[in-house]
């Protein structure tokens, strides 16, 4: 019968390698815990990620809409989640999986756009930050990649008013400063640019290059059509129709790799910044309790606090 013991040289190992890993947490080459994708986490290592982000989380929104005819539908949900990617390994937070439901009505004309209807839109947002909230996390940091999006965000952020949360929703707004800016504009050379052209097309080269069609961008017309300016101080809902309706706007043609990189450093940067104010905000919670408080009995309210 053979022995069940070990040899002396395998349980010394075993004793080397294994005990003074014991009390530690198991880090990947990268040098992080675990993942900052939500999705990515294991129940038991989803707790500590909590804690280990103090609370927040990012939740990337784009669409799925045309993009000239040289990038994929999916642009600004990648190119949002790769900069929530990039912020939360520098300052760990959590980040939510992809989200396009979100406001896109203007393309509804072109091939594989998703429109929800707006109803949806602010109740599927609504429930999934309140979803988020339920899991621990009290400091939700929208990090918008779409521009049609420029009203509906703001507007979901002002109905957090509407009834009492145990949480806060942040919307992340960077305002760039004139050097910022200056850098951005010497390696630009689009005389225009804008949806899916020379800046937006650049920052994908960076993370997606193998999507990008470039030998596509100028198949069609990228130029502002400017079909209702006869109207004055009006502003109307077919206006993007109106003006860009290949969804496509200024040459891609001059998209390049340097200006993807250092605009979607600057970016980045920004938002790391955003993420440590957040961590250590405590007014938000504090003020919007109070409010609430206040908003169901008016007449107690104390004024000029």
């Amino acid at each position: 019968m053979k022995s069940t013991v070990l040899p002396a040289t395998i349980l010394g190992l075993f004793f080397i390698f294994y005990f003074p890993l014991l009390g530690q947490e198991m880090e990947d080459p990268s040098g992080t815990e675990f993942s900052v994708f939500w999705e990515e986490l294991t129940s038991a290592d989803f707790k500590k990620a909590v804690e280990k982000s103090s609370g927040v989380c990012l939740v990337p929104v784009g669409v799925i809409e045309k993009h000239g005819p040289h990038l994929p539908l999916g642009t600004d949900l990648y190119g949002c989640r790769e900069v929530a990617m990039m912020g939360a390994k520098r300052e760990y937070a959590i980040v939510f999986p992809p989200y396009y439901a979100t406001q896109i009505f203007e393309a509804k004309h072109q091939p594989g756009t998703i429109a929800y209807s707006a109803d949806i839109q602010l109740k599927l947002l609504q429930e999934t930050c309140d979803e988020i909230a339920r899991n621990g996390i009290k400091k939700i940091i929208i990090v918008n990649g779409h521009g049609g999006n420029q009203a509906l965000l703001p507007y979901f952020i002002q109905s957090q008013l509407a009834s009492e949360r145990d949480y806060a929703v942040y919307l992340f707004s960077p305002s760039y400063t004139d050097e910022e800016n200056e850098v951005i504009q010497k390696l630009s050379k689009a005389p225009v640019d804008g949806h899916a052209g020379e800046n937006e097309t650049s920052r994908r080269m960076i993370h997606r290059p193998d999507l990008i069609h470039l030998e596509r961008a100028e198949t069609e017309n990228y130029d502002d059509k400017d079909r209702i300016a006869n109207l004055m101080d009006a502003y109307v809902g077919i206006w993007w129709y109106a003006s860009y309706p290949n969804h496509y706007a200024g040459p891609a043609k001059y998209a390049n790799t340097e200006l993807g990189s250092v605009a979607l450093d600057i970016k980045v940067d920004h938002l790391v910044d955003m993420i440590k104010t957040v961590k250590a905000d405590t007014n938000v919670l504090r003020l919007q309790e109070q409010f609430y408080n206040e908003s169901a009995l008016p007449l107690k309210t104390i004024q000029d606090q």
